[in-house]
């Protein structure tokens, strides 16, 4: 499925947008830690939860759950919430 990578992760692919597989987010993360090692700390913390300044979109819906079923065709987005004040 293709996956969108921010701006501030783009060190790890070098490109915007890149190609990766698995049924679940987790599933997801993990081969794209495999081929972009340092990826996933980024996003998934050590509880297996995702960062609290990541968002994660499939198909344009937000979603958190690291189980959330992916299917071959779904576009994923990697989005760095924005914060400050």
């Amino acid at each position: 499925m293709k996956v969108l990578i921010p701006g501030a992760l783009r060190s790890y692919t070098r490109e915007s947008h890149v190609e990766a597989a698995g049924s679940t987010l987790d599933e997801l993360f993990a081969d794209l830690d495999r081929r972009y090692p340092g990826l996933r700390f980024r996003v998934v913390d050590e509880q297996n939860l995702l960062r609290p300044n990541m968002r994660i979109f499939v198909n344009g819906l937000g979603v958190r759950e690291m189980q959330h079923a992916l299917r071959p065709d779904d576009d994923v987005a990697v989005v760095l919430a924005l914060s400050g004040g």
